[in-house]
């Protein structure tokens, strides 16, 4: 039998599910609806879809990834923080419930994992990763390495301040990136027109001018984010993930137009910046080859 590892990505809507062998190969993939209303109901859901895995393609499985939202521990053997959602999460003994070694790893850090080693950013030491959809996810990669930081906080990048008298976000800070750029905040910023990001833009195409005025503050906005992301950390590479990068030209040739403005270009030297390659499986594939990773290291 091969020898393989399962990677799961467990979200508020679904749980993605796939199997890599060592080489990285994607074996097998699947989505389960998450029923987050019990968490006796998703928490059996992962255990039916490590069993099937197993069963289709007819593998030895040594270790699981597991990516979720929230903060792990200093192990990386649960998620130690994730106030309000997914009720049980925090602090769930994975190992002892599979029976197999498990590794938890915050959603976001997983994501960017999954670009580096095997997507967009493959064969860099030194890569920053956003993901931009209802809020703003953020992970951060130095020499080869993900980095989590004290208290697993690290790459929280969506809470960073763009305007210091703007409103709080989540976390408290003022003005922060997630808040301009966010669909979290699209029908405030929108003062109640639009819904999601998806209808601004599709106004915006149709040559709304007050669609037009929101879209590209709030790009903007994460041009000047990232401007300050590439004077903190110079990274190889910015990877954009996430639902609003379905945007495309209409989020990549502003973006760019505004990065000439904003970004310290020393020497002529400017960061890339790429969409991710990896859509909603990036979560699954990451947490399978930080577990793969985090074994190997045994």
């Amino acid at each position: 039998m091969n020898e393989i590892t399962i990677g799961i990505d467990l979200g508020g809507t679904r749980i993605k599910e796939v199997a890599i062998d060592k080489s990285g190969n994607l074996l097998y993939q699947d989505y389960y609806s998450t029923n987050d209303e019990s968490d006796l109901a998703w928490k059996a859901t992962i255990s039916a879809a490590v069993s099937k895995i197993k069963e289709e393609i007819s593998c030895n499985c040594s270790v699981v990834g597991i990516s979720a939202p929230g903060l792990p521990n200093s192990d990386n053997s649960a998620i130690a923080y994730m106030p309000g959602r997914l009720q049980g999460l925090e602090n769930f003994d994975w190992t002892k419930f599979l029976k197999i070694k498990t590794y938890v790893l915050n959603d976001a850090v997983s994501a960017m994992i999954a670009e580096a080693r095997l997507g967009a950013a493959r064969g860099k030491m030194n890569v920053v990763m956003l993901t931009l959809g209802t809020g703003v996810g953020g992970a951060i990669l130095i020499n080869g390495k993900p980095y989590q930081g004290a208290f697993n906080k690290a790459g929280h990048i969506g809470h960073m301040v763009i305007d210091s008298d703007g409103d709080q976000d989540i976390t408290g800070m003022p003005g922060s990136l997630e808040e301009a750029i966010g669909n979290c905040s699209i029908e405030k910023r929108s003062l109640g027109k639009f819904h999601s990001t998806q209808q601004l833009l599709e106004a915006y195409h149709k040559g709304d001018y007050f669609a037009a005025q929101i879209w590209l503050t709030s790009v903007k906005k994460l041009a000047i984010g990232i401007a300050s992301l590439t004077n903190i950390l110079s990274p190889d590479m910015i990877v954009l993930g996430g639902g609003i990068t379905e945007a495309g030209k209409d989020l990549f040739d502003p973006l760019d137009q505004y990065l000439s403005l904003y970004e310290w270009r020393a020497g002529g030297n400017k960061t890339e910046i790429v969409k991710a390659q990896y859509g909603d499986m990036a979560g699954a594939v990451g947490a399978a080859c930080f577990a793969m990773e985090q074994s190997l290291n045994l």
